[in-house]
């Protein structure tokens, strides 16, 4: 029961009872719910913004969470060691392999193209992380279609190579030193520093350091046109004439093991690596010619390196340092 209050009536001498409004009743009743829901309200801001009130299934999902960002993290990683041997594998597969077979060239907007369908990764929006999620899921994407095309078109060239057996075996594809006597590639092709002048002028091959005496190897089927040291700065020297327009040059050899006229196979030692003619030190210079022009040896080591080491000794060829000769 509610309780009933009295006041004191001095004229009357008598106890009146109190009555409350009923407007006062519902005042009191609104300021009790503002004052309620106020509370309610603060309450649920602490409980949603302090760790302290965290149950331990929601510090279970944080770090569910802070894993699966890690991972996608190590995930993206690995991805950019993957494109970059992908884009290794493109750029020979576009200026080496279909160039040998007069086919023209895979353009990047072909290649690197992402899906049209705009609708392919909407599952994926709308939740905390759906931008990494979606970016790395774009990424992987685009990476599976970039292998899918250049399965196909190493399925081409290898029906295009079947019938073109003798020329595969002319070109020159290997290192003229194995990495296993290799220091290191002194230079690559293009402008570098003159050891002797010190003038930035044109480098026409690559410089491959070992130790003298190290074996130099026929990078191609063909005949040995030259072996000799008459040739000015070359030193002792081999030039190979392997046919379809391929040249190759091995020079400052500390001697011969072949002779003018010789038929020799890829693979073949045909000299020693030394320090003759104009030559820094112990190391074996080597050109390539297509056509009676010089071109980049390093577009044609495909036959005994790994996609990944043609993108280490790519990054060593192209800095522009000193050559050797």
């Amino acid at each position: 029961m509610a309780k009933v209050k009295y006041y004191y009536d001095s004229e009357n001498l008598a106890y009146t009872k109190i009555k409350t409004r009923k407007r006062i009743k519902i005042g009191y009743a609104l300021l009790f719910l503002l004052a309620s829901a106020l509370f309610g309200f603060l309450i649920f801001v602490l409980l949603l913004n302090t760790p302290y009130f965290e149950t331990p299934k929601d510090r279970l999902q944080a770090r569910e969470i802070e894993n699966l960002k890690l991972h996608y993290s190590i995930l993206n990683k690995k991805m950019d060691e993957i494109n970059e041997v992908t884009e290794a594998l493109e750029d020979r597969d576009n200026n080496i392999y279909r160039v040998y077979f007069n086919k023209a060239e895979i353009p990047d907007s072909i290649r690197k193209s992402g899906f049209r369908d705009l609708n392919r990764y909407k599952d994926l929006e709308g939740y905390n992380n759906s931008q990494l999620v979606l970016n790395t899921t774009k990424r992987i994407d685009k990476l599976s279609k970039q292998l899918a095309i250049q399965s196909k078109s190493l399925d081409e060239i290898l029906k295009l190579a079947s019938a073109k057996g003798n020329l595969l075996l002319a070109i020159p594809a290997i290192q003229p030193v194995r990495n296993e006597n290799l220091k290191r590639i002194a230079s690559g092709f293009g402008y570098r520093i003159d050891p002797f002048t010190k003038v930035r002028k044109m480098h026409n091959g690559m410089d491959f350091t070992a130790n003298t005496g190290a074996p130099v190897y026929a990078t191609g089927d063909g005949v040995i046109a030259r072996a000799d040291n008459t040739a000015s700065g070359f030193g002792n020297h081999v030039v190979i004439r392997h046919g379809f327009g391929y040249e190759s040059l091995y020079a400052h050899l500390s001697k011969y093991n072949c002779r003018p006229g010789q038929h020799v196979k890829r693979g073949d030692i045909i000299g020693y690596v030394g320090s003759t003619g104009r030559s820094e030190g112990p190391h074996c210079h080597y050109e390539v010619h297509k056509d009676g022009k010089v071109v980049n040896p390093l577009n044609f080591y495909y036959g005994n390196i790994s996609a990944v080491e043609y993108v280490a000794i790519s990054h060593m060829a192209n800095q522009e340092n000193q050559s050797l000769d």
